[in-house]
């Protein structure tokens, strides 16, 4: 096994991504893309139980823990994001890999797979959807998401990012999340982000900004398995939809979970991947 945890110089892209790639010799690589307020670490406990089968690629997406946006705002929407990415899994020589994303990585995921079809085997998306439908719907998101925004943009101490987190994780997709016995570790990892940049991460790479991708989803030819918890009554209801448009995709409701079905199930989660990837 090779651990490899490094910057990539600002000469290749208009990113300073931190990441990680374990390598496992032989073995296929698995993208892994954390949500909202994640980070590198968000799934070490699935990459644990996946052990071997697999070689990993984990990474700070911008505006999260330790990647850099070295150029302007815009370098947070979800298109130069994509191909910022592209850009590293070239510099890596990882011509093509398994993908799994989870809420703003699943959108991006399902972004990377319609737009780069050819770089990945298959992908997992997780309580994610491709947008949404209409401008009125972005355009009361956006307003929702820049009010999320400034919230954090003016949060000037860690006290102050606790309460954030606490009313962030009383909302109803996230279930019984807080508690879990791994809720305070989660947390414990989310106070390591700083609020300025994830407040700009929320305004530009937001639901509401990301352009709808559900005409585009039906072309989709990348193998797709979807995974929402049994609580996430929303994610159910779009999940259902997005797997009538593509006979690419299954849909999976992982039991006893809401939204983050990979800490609050990791079991069954893990058993979904491997089924799926192998």
């Amino acid at each position: 096994m090779n651990l490899s945890k490094v910057k990539l110089s600002p000469i290749y892209q208009p990113y300073n991504f931190h990441y990680s790639l374990v390598k496992n010799p032989g073995k296929p690589v698995i993208l892994f893309l954390h949500g909202f307020m994640g980070k590198i670490d968000e799934f070490d406990d699935a990459i644990k139980l996946l052990g071997d089968n697999f070689s990993y690629l984990t990474l700070d997406l911008p505006g999260h823990g330790k990647t850099k946006v070295l150029a302007g705002d815009e370098y947070y929407k979800i298109e130069n994001t994509a191909q910022g990415i592209i850009n590293l899994l070239d510099e890596l020589e990882i011509q093509e890999c398994y993908l799994v994303g989870y809420s703003m990585g699943g959108r991006l995921g399902v972004y990377l797979t319609l737009h780069f079809p050819e770089r990945f085997i298959k992908a997992v998306i997780e309580s994610a959807s491709p947008g949404l439908r209409n401008n009125t719907e972005r355009l009361a998101r956006i307003k929702k998401d820049y009010q999320i925004a400034r919230k954090l943009i003016g949060i000037i101490d860690e006290s102050e990012f606790k309460d954030f987190l606490d009313y962030w994780y009383n909302q109803e997709i996230f279930g019984n999340l807080k508690n879990h016995p791994n809720y305070y570790n989660m947390l414990h990892s989310r106070l390591e982000n700083d609020p300025l940049h994830l407040g700009k991460s929320l305004q530009f790479l937001g639901t509401g900004y990301q352009p709808s991708l559900w005409d585009k989803f039906r072309e989709n030819r990348v193998p797709l398995m979807l995974l929402v918890g049994e609580y996430d009554e929303k994610f159910i209801q779009i999940n259902k939809l997005m797997r009538c448009m593509t006979t690419s995709a299954r849909m999976e409701i992982i039991s006893k979970a809401g939204h983050n079905t990979h800490l609050e199930n990791t079991l069954a989660f893990v058993q979904y991947l491997n089924a799926f990837f192998e």
